[in-house]
């Protein structure tokens, strides 16, 4: 009977319990080879979900620190990818926090390696999927956004949804860093991922009265009402999900209404809804931003007079039985406001 056929790059491993503590064993060998053989197999054995448990204990994520300051490129970029794959799971990636990686990760953010940048980003993203991972993060935020300036377009992508997930916890680090500046060079990017994820973040830094203020001092209002023509239904999403927040503030609604955004963000609020869901989801986000920036708009003279002769469009999407019942709040919201008059206090 034929057995297995031998693969070089992966070190022989044992059934049972002890496969990890063998494995572990090869993990402290000094020739590199050997250690990556042990890395490549422990990589194999933690895509089963069974198996993470039993490997993040008796000392195994201490001898992962180790290997991330290894003095091989491989050996650093291949840990990350371990640390990866233990992040796909939730007590992975509260073993990471409890173990306190998140110093070691971030001095891999400037390794020679690229590679191994590139999956300290992965390993980073991951983390965010929790609060307290997002929270943990919110330090490392100013590095974050320098490394903007200099990854290539994947590794921006990961990077702008990290600060995305840690500026929805807490604005203030990003903007304390200069965060809309950086961002908005990134909104013109060819690249439909970086605009998708950089109108994400900035988004997350609108939610807060200072972000609102920077978005009009930065003159990124102008961008944004371009972006409400974008290709893609997430970008415009989001674009007109930071002129909502905008919109909020007198400079805001003097500046939106300045750029002409009213009849843009009317033609979005009547187009009809797409058959996929994922895409339905998503112009659904599209269509509650707008109505909301209408009725933030309509809260000046000149919006309401301009509102006002829209009327109708606003009030079918507030009455019609087959529409999304938060379209339908929003719109009947809207309505409201536009609609608004002062009470005539002499009849009193």
């Amino acid at each position: 009977m034929a057995g297995y056929p031998y693969d070089p790059s992966r070190a022989p491993v044992a059934y049972g319990r002890g496969t990890v503590l063998q494995l572990l064993s090869e993990l402290q060998q000094q020739e590199a080879p050997r250690r990556l053989r042990a890395l490549a197999s422990l990589c194999d054995l933690l895509r089963d979900p069974e198996r993470i448990s039993c490997t993040i204990s008796g000392g195994f994520l201490e001898q992962l620190k180790v290997l991330l300051k290894d003095e091989d490129s491989i050996v650093r970029a291949k840990t990350c990818e371990l640390l990866h794959l233990l992040t796909a799971h939730r007590i992975g990636r509260q073993a990471l926090l409890s173990s306190s990686f998140l110093p070691h990760l971030s001095e891999l953010m400037d390794d020679s390696s690229s590679s191994c940048r590139r999956n300290v980003q992965r390993v980073l993203n991951r983390l965010t999927l929790m609060p307290a991972g997002a929270e943990a993060l919110l330090t490392l935020v100013p590095k974050l956004l320098l490394k903007l300036r200099e990854e290539e377009e994947d590794v921006q992508v990961l990077l702008l949804s990290t600060l995305s997930s840690c500026s929805f916890l807490d604005p203030l680090p990003a903007l304390a860093s200069d965060g809309v500046s950086l961002l908005l060079h990134k909104l013109s990017d060819s690249s439909t991922d970086i605009r998708r994820e950089a109108t994400a973040a900035l988004m997350a830094l609108s939610a807060c009265e200072d972000g609102m203020r920077k978005v009009c001092e930065e003159e990124v209002l102008p961008v944004l009402v371009d972006l409400l023509r974008d290709e893609d239904v997430e970008v415009q999403a989001n674009a007109a999900g930071v002129i909502m927040y905008a919109a909020i503030t007198n400079e805001g609604k003097q500046q939106c209404l300045d750029l002409d955004v009213i009849p843009i963000l009317l033609s979005l609020v009547s187009q009809d809804g797409e058959e996929e869901k994922d895409k339905e989801r998503k112009k659904k986000a599209l269509v509650m931003y707008s109505l909301r920036a209408l009725t933030a708009l309509a809260e000046t003279p000149q919006g309401r007079c301009l509102l006002l002769e829209q009327l109708p469009l606003l009030e079918r999407r507030s009455e019609a039985a087959e529409e999304d019942q938060d379209i339908r709040r929003n719109a009947q919201n809207a309505v409201r406001v536009i609609t608004w008059t002062p009470c005539n206090t002499g009849d009193l």
